[in-house]
């Protein structure tokens, strides 16, 4: 009967030891498959096609589900990242990052570049930039980050000089030498097409300037992304992340995965040419 009693007490906890195994087996899965699905935030149908080309690349390669979730405006994305709504997201260049991170008291950083949008100098005047002569006037975007952008393309093609110490985003007050004698005039940044019949030339924004029925690639006289190399990096779009996620390797996977050639050729078709896929050189 004691034999009986035993042989009955060690199979029960048998059974329970292998019970647990089991439950400890499927929470370590499903712990697994939760560490390899994650939901990145974009803000336009051309991005979300860019990214399920991405998506799909990832899952054969690394076997990592990449979920993409549309925002329609520009401030929640960020918000959702800092929730953990999402766990990326890729909509906003450094300079709007800064200014959010700044703002919100939030410390979300950047691990790759996705592309720029050009920043197009556009006249009904003149057919070149070099025809700007002294005493003409140049409108550009009156708020700091677009203001400093202006400022270095007309620094690009030697209109003006900036101080050497100029920060980032540089305002008039950074200018060193006016190497044509222009006159600058600040508009707000959805203006700036619209003034064009009243001025020389003007800096314009590629949404906007498609808004105004511009093509960039085909009426701006100049696009600051014709110098890749001379676009501050602030300017250029990103994948962002919270920063303790920073150096997850899965994120890395992602990023190596988004920038391809493949992906930039889909960047350059979405946009019909307009943006540049900012990785490359």
């Amino acid at each position: 009967m004691k034999k009986s009693k035993i042989f009955t007490a060690i199979v029960a906890a048998t059974a329970l030891l292998t019970l647990a195994a089991c439950g400890n087996g499927k929470s370590s899965s499903k712990t697994q498959d939760k560490a390899k699905s994650y939901k990145v935030g974009v803000v336009s149908d051309s991005e979300k096609e860019i990214w399920k080309s991405v998506a799909a690349d990832l899952k054969e390669k690394d076997g990592i589900d990449l979920e993409i979730k549309e925002f329609s405006d520009y401030n929640t994305p960020n918000a959702a990242l800092v929730d953990g709504s999402i766990d990326l997201n890729a909509f906003q260049h450094i300079a709007f990052l800064d200014e959010y991170n700044s703002s919100h008291k939030q410390d979300i950083v950047s691990i790759g570049f996705t592309y720029v949008s050009p920043l197009g100098l556009y006249s009904k005047k003149v057919k070149d930039y070099k025809d700007i002569k002294d005493g003409d006037e140049i409108a550009i975007q009156n708020d700091v980050v677009n203001c400093g952008r202006a400022l270095q393309l007309l620094n690009a093609i030697n209109i003006i000089t900036l101080k050497s110490d100029a920060p980032a985003s540089p305002t008039v007050n950074d200018i060193e030498k006016y190497n044509v004698k222009i006159k600058i005039t600040e508009v707000d940044a959805s203006q700036t097409a619209s003034s064009l019949p009243d001025v020389a030339a003007a800096t314009v924004n590629t949404n906007y300037a498609l808004d105004a029925g511009l093509k960039p690639t085909k009426d701006a006289i100049y696009l600051d992304t014709e110098r890749l190399k001379e676009v501050n990096d602030i300017y250029k779009n990103i994948i962002a992340v919270k920063p303790e996620n920073k150096d997850n390797p899965d994120f890395k996977k992602i990023v190596e995965a988004y920038q391809t050639d493949k992906t930039a050729e889909l960047i350059k078709k979405n946009s019909d040419g307009n943006d540049i896929p900012a990785w490359t050189k």
